[in-house]
Formats: structure tokens, C-alpha cells, sequence
């Protein structure tokens, strides 16, 4: 088979694999999208075009006073930006003193992060219930905030700590040289050349506790203190009063402050700061 004949099938046979895993992420999202446009309330009834669109259910969601939607939205934002705050604090702290230090300990700590990303957070449901009850935290965002931030630090102090480990000590000695401390040197050598993998954990963080539910589900019991991913499962769990459409409009616009989320870190997820940190 001759080169070229050859490099225009695995072209083609590659743009075959994306469009259709394109299909395969793209149906949905329209068929959701066009469910939120129609009138009624029914899945069965619904159209992926309908043919008579409305935005009847999205004004319902920001002007109804039975709707708690924005109380819901304004619980997750919170949830979500706290969470991925101190995730990145907690996880830039403890990465840098794993990749940077030696201490006693310092293995049996590394082994225990990598153990512990072995079991799922659901393992820990009962105990995680009863600590929070005994502290006084069931039923509240704080007490959420507290078990995602908790929860990631294993996974997410291994991987900043595999990035931190890429970037030259050369550039801590030059300015310890010059007089720097450490914590000077984590906030203005380290930092600025991890920013691509913070903008990751950042990310990943902000994303989690938006689309989680079951953690929320067990942890909040008043309607006021639910989070999106809650609040929206109450408007398909009641058999007698099914509401496909409201949940199709509701859960569309959980992806804009994502979008919105990954425009402003994309320049940090697709860069490599750390490329040139050294010169010969």
C-alpha cells in the first residue's frame, strides 16, 4: 500500500472515531436541550425539536415561588468555589512539602495517600454521617465543603506532587541564594510554575460537588440547604408528579459557570509553564 494511500485511511479512520464519539456525547445534550424547550412536562411527549418551543420552564425556575432553584444554584456555587479554593491551597501546601522535604514519615505518608485512593469515598458513608452528626455539621454546606476538600487531598497531593517534582531545584537554590524564604519560595517560584496543574485541580474540584449526588443527598435533609444535583432529583422522584422537562432546564444551565470555568483556565491547561525553567 503505497504512503499516502495509507495516511488517508488512518485520517479517515481516525476523524470515523471522533465523529462518532462526538455523536455519542452531542445526542444527548441536544436531546436534553430540546426536552427543556417544550411546552409540556412529559418525557414521552417530548421532541429533541419541538414544535412549539417555550422557555416557559426556565422562567418557571428564576420566577416561581415554589421553585427553590436559585436558592439551590447559589448552594452549589458555594459548595463548588469553596471546595475547589481550599483544594488548591491544602493540596499546593502538602504537595510541596512531599516533593521538596524530607521528614520521618514522609514515605509511610506517601504510601498512605496512595492507599487511600483506593477505596471510594461511599465506603466511608456511615462513619463520615456520624462524625459529622457528633460535630454538629449534618445538614449544613460547611459540613459538605469539609468531606470534598478532606476527601481529595490524597489524589490531589499525588498528582501536584508528580508535577512539583518536574520543576528544577535549581531554581529554589538560586533564590534561597538570594535571601529567599520558603514560603517566598512557594509563593513566587513554585506557585506560578504549577499554575497548570492547579488550574487542573481547580477545575476538578469545581466540577465534583456540581454534579454529585449522592454525598449531598445523604449529608442535607432540608429542602433549603440541597444542592443542584438534590434539588433536581425532586422533580423526577415523585411518581405522581414527573417533571422531565423542568429537569431538562434546570440541568442545562448547570454547564455555563463550567464553561465559563474552563474558558478562564484553559490558558493555564493547555500551557507548559515549566518548559525553559533552566538555561544551559
Amino acid at each position: 500500500m503505497k504512503p499516502k494511500v495509507k495516511s488517508i485511511l488512518e485520517l479517515t479512520g481516525i476523524y470515523a472515531v471522533f465523529a462518532f464519539m462526538a455523536i455519542i456525547i452531542i445526542y444527548p445534550l441536544l436531546w436534553a436541550f430540546g426536552m427543556s424547550l417544550n411546552a409540556g412536562t412529559s418525557l414521552y411527549s417530548s421532541t429533541i425539536i419541538p414544535e412549539n418551543w417555550s422557555l416557559v420552564h426556565y422562567k418557571w425556575l428564576f420566577t416561581d415561588p415554589n421553585s427553590n432553584y436559585l436558592t439551590w444554584y447559589k448552594n452549589s456555587m458555594i459548595v463548588s468555589t469553596v471546595s475547589a479554593v481550599l483544594s488548591v491551597v491544602m493540596t499546593s501546601l502538602v504537595a510541596y512539602a512531599f516533593s521538596r522535604y524530607k521528614f520521618v514519615g514522609r514515605q509511610s505518608g506517601l504510601y498512605t495517600f496512595l492507599i487511600l485512593q483506593m477505596f471510594p469515598v461511599i465506603m466511608a458513608m456511615v462513619a463520615l454521617y456520624i462524625l459529622l452528626n457528633l460535630v454538629g455539621l449534618l445538614d449544613t454546606l460547611s459540613g459538605l465543603i469539609l468531606i470534598y476538600v478532606g476527601g481529595q487531598i490524597p489524589f490531589n497531593a499525588w498528582l501536584v506532587k508528580g508535577y512539583l517534582d518536574t520543576i528544577p531545584r535549581e531554581l529554589d537554590e538560586a533564590a534561597r541564594m538570594d535571601g529567599a524564604g520558603h514560603m517566598t519560595v512557594f509563593i513566587k517560584i513554585i506557585l506560578p510554575m504549577a499554575m497548570p496543574i492547579l488550574a487542573v485541580v481547580a477545575l476538578f474540584n469545581f466540577m465534583g460537588p456540581l454534579f454529585d449526588f449522592i454525598l449531598p443527598s445523604i449529608i442535607l435533609r432540608s429542602p433549603d440547604n440541597y444542592t443542584l444535583a438534590v434539588g433536581l432529583f425532586n422533580f423526577i422522584s415523585d411518581k405522581f408528579a414527573n417533571n422531565f422537562t423542568r429537569f431538562s432546564a434546570g440541568a442545562i444551565l448547570i454547564a455555563v459557570p463550567v464553561s465559563l470555568i474552563y474558558l478562564f483556565l484553559q490558558r493555564f491547561l493547555i500551557s507548559g509553564l515549566t518548559s525553559g525553567g533552566t538555561k544551559g
